[in-house]
């Protein structure tokens, strides 16, 4: 690396801190604009040169450039005389137009163009080197209008049907594939959530059928690859032509790039029966689930979501003090940080007995009867309207504003979020409560059905068997179902609950429930005749509009 090339690099990082100084925070975790650190980029240039080969002259492209991260890079490790052209898109002035300026003569090319409303190059001038951090805009910092644009341009790029909770990098990643040569390699840093949730079918799918997927490195969820963004990163590295069916795809785990902690090959088969990829490597397959899951036996549902916890949530002295109608707030639980154990005793009303007793307004009463009936309850709302409370996402679609979800008690709550390195060794917990009380958002609520509902309902002691059971549910087979984000942090959503494996609950009920299918099929497989169909339906459906 030259003398240049360093001093080069170092005022672009001055750049960068001085530019991400100038935005707020919120603004730039809207627009998902996170930079990437020197290192990494220079590990994800260091593993292209590698595979690109020695001498070959190299067409370089990064759609989302931001100060050049990437093209640094590039000039640090291929020799300047390789690389014939280097083109980089950014959609915001604020970072493009000091990095035009700053890698002026230096033969990059930056438009400061939004890269997925431009139309791909054809021919010889296509790339073969394409490197990038996408900006990781969340789905709903996205339009419906912009969605429905990004689907089309999605759909005629790669003929991929985008799910509209997609995050933007998804939409990123198939919108470039006609700007690739044949046989060209890509490198996506993008979160690692694609691998595991509902919406990265798609983009699974397109790594599957498409191209040649050769290799993802997933990094430990405790090293956060960014300090301002609590994302768990991936490396995706394909090549654009279609694999063979025999394809075998790397992947690896913690560590760095270049020295993993893990790394396994998996088939590409293995992959199509897959719906979690984070299981890998750590993993070497899938697991087949053909006995019964917590699915079978409960009705999963999130907690309810107030639109306030602090406005319509409340301890019972401050209900007293205002004077407010008790009546019309029902218990609810506080959050699992107060719960020092894992049941929850209730007194004679049915309330929790609990140091923390909370309460939720629950008022079904329309305005005029609250003014008429309860005057302090009105002026209380009133105070929720000039807080703004009304104008949330949640009040603001709620008819009257101030109505909550019903969710009935249960006796069987679980968390919602967790760490796999908390003191108890487990990332979930699971709640017995005896109370009345509800839950909010913070919780999953496992409601009993068929065989176990009955069984509960003649012998109630049944319920802490039940208990014991949903807490003999290993670790592993939780985070396997679930997600994990930046710093070790897992989710589980109410379907990949449901997913988790129990079969030592089906022994309270002998013989009541018959034997299962696999629940996993050839979930990505689309062979070229059926992915031209498809084209082809969707033509003549647009035709026909």
């Amino acid at each position: 690396m030259t003398e240049a090339i360093v001093d080069r690099e170092a005022l672009r990082m001055v750049l960068q801190r001085e530019l991400d100084a100038k935005k707020d925070q919120a603004e730039r975790n809207r627009l998902g604009q996170f930079s990437t650190p020197t290192e990494l980029s220079l590990a994800i240039l260091r593993y292209a040169n590698e595979r690109f080969g020695k001498s070959r002259a190299v067409r370089f492209i990064d759609p989302a450039i931001g100060t050049g991260s990437f093209y640094s890079a590039l000039l640090a490790v291929f020799q300047r005389s390789r690389i014939a052209a280097a083109v980089g898109y950014e959609i915001d002035p604020h970072y493009g137009a000091p990095a035009a300026k700053l890698w002026n003569a230096s033969g990059l090319e930056i438009h400061l163009n939004d890269f997925t409303m431009v139309d791909p190059p054809q021919g010889t001038e296509q790339f073969d080197l394409l490197i990038c951090n996408p900006p990781y805009v969340r789905h709903h910092h996205i339009s419906n209008p912009e969605k429905q644009r990004l689907k089309a341009r999605a759909w005629n790029a790669g003929g991929m049907e985008i799910n509209g909770l997609a995050g933007l990098y998804c939409y990123f990643m198939v919108l470039s594939h006609p700007w690739m040569a044949d046989g060209g390699l890509a490198g996506w840093l993008v979160p690692s959530e694609f691998m595991d949730v509902n919406y990265g079918s798609a983009l699974k799918r397109y790594l599957l059928n498409r191209v040649t997927l050769h290799h993802i490195h997933r990094f430990d969820p405790h090293d956060v690859q960014f300090g301002d963004a609590l994302v768990s990163s991936a490396v995706v590295w394909f090549r654009n032509r279609v694999s063979p069916p025999d394809h075998v795809v790397r992947f690896t785990f913690g560590g760095s790039l270049d020295r993993p902690r893990v790394d396994r090959l998996v088939p590409v088969a293995t992959l199509r029966r897959s719906a979690k990829w984070t299981r890998f490597p750590t993993e070497e397959h899938e697991a087949s689930v053909a006995g019964p899951v917590l699915g079978d036996f409960f009705e999963i549902r999130r907690g309810i979501v107030t639109g306030s916890n602090r406005f319509f949530i409340l301890p019972v002295d401050e209900i007293e003090e205002r004077g407010l109608p008790a009546e019309l707030f029902r218990p609810i639980l506080p959050s699992p940080r107060y719960l020092a154990e894992d049941e929850v005793p209730a007194d004679d009303r049915g309330n929790p007995v609990l140091d923390r007793r909370l309460f939720l307004l629950d008022c079904r009463w329309g305005a005029m009867e609250i003014m008429d009936r309860y005057p302090r309850l009105w002026s209380y709302l009133e105070t929720g309207r000039a807080r703004g409370i009304t104008d949330g996402h949640i009040c603001r679609h709620r008819k009257p504003w101030y109505v909550q979800e019903n969710r009935a008690p249960t006796p069987f709550v679980c968390t919602y979020i967790g760490r796999s390195d908390t003191k108890r060794g487990r990332p979930f917990r699971f709640i017995l409560n005896h109370s009345r009380a509800t839950a909010a958002n913070v919780y999953l609520m496992l409601y009993p059905k068929g065989p176990i509902a009955d069984l509960l309902e003649d012998d109630p002691a049944v319920k802490r068997d039940v208990w014991r059971l949903l807490n003999a549910i290993s670790p592993q087979a939780l985070l396997g179902e679930g997600r994990v984000y930046g710093g070790g942090l897992h989710k589980l959503e109410p379907k990949e609950l449901a997913n988790v494996p129990v079969p030592a609950i089906e022994e309270l009920l002998p013989g009541t429930m018959r034997p299962r299918e696999p629940k996993q099929g050839e979930l990505f497989r689309v062979t070229a005749d059926e992915h031209e169909s498809r084209r082809s339906s969707h033509r003549r459906t647009v035709t026909s509009g």
